[in-house]
């Protein structure tokens, strides 16, 4: 069983940085090596909405709203995805959530419907 728990949200102010982390659990080493993940986002009375994806063979792609500010490193030895979100902005506020793809995906998708494992979730708020 596949576990993934987010954790590094928190409040920072306009134009500041947030590190979000997520720990995967259930994979062997080889799975999570070649696991498609993605970080995803849903702001209050909205859908939620493809932020940042790395593919099996370390593809990454990002919504056009996040190019050039997130980042989404995976460290292979720690078992750990991360989101790096500089510059943010009041936009940004949302709850982040962490979702791993159950296919070997050469290239990665932000369609969250594909996506079969989920953490709980954390909040980032921006202030101005």
């Amino acid at each position: 069983q596949v576990h993934l728990v987010e954790s590094g949200g928190g409040s920072v102010q306009a134009g500041g940085s947030l590190r979000l982390s997520c720990e995967v659990s259930g994979y062997t080493d080889d799975e999570y090596a070649r696991a498609s993940m993605g970080w995803f986002r849903q702001a209050p009375g909205q859908e939620r909405e493809g932020v940042a994806a790395i593919g099996s063979f370390a593809a990454t792609l990002y919504a056009d709203s996040v190019k050039g500010r997130f980042t989404i490193p995976k460290d292979y030895t720690k078992n750990t995805l991360y989101l790096q979100m500089d510059m943010l902005k009041p936009e940004d506020i949302a709850m982040y959530y962490c979702a791993a793809h159950p296919l070997v995906l050469n290239i990665p998708t932000l369609r969250a419907s594909e996506y079969g494992y989920w953490g709980q979730g954390t909040q980032v708020t921006v202030s101005t």
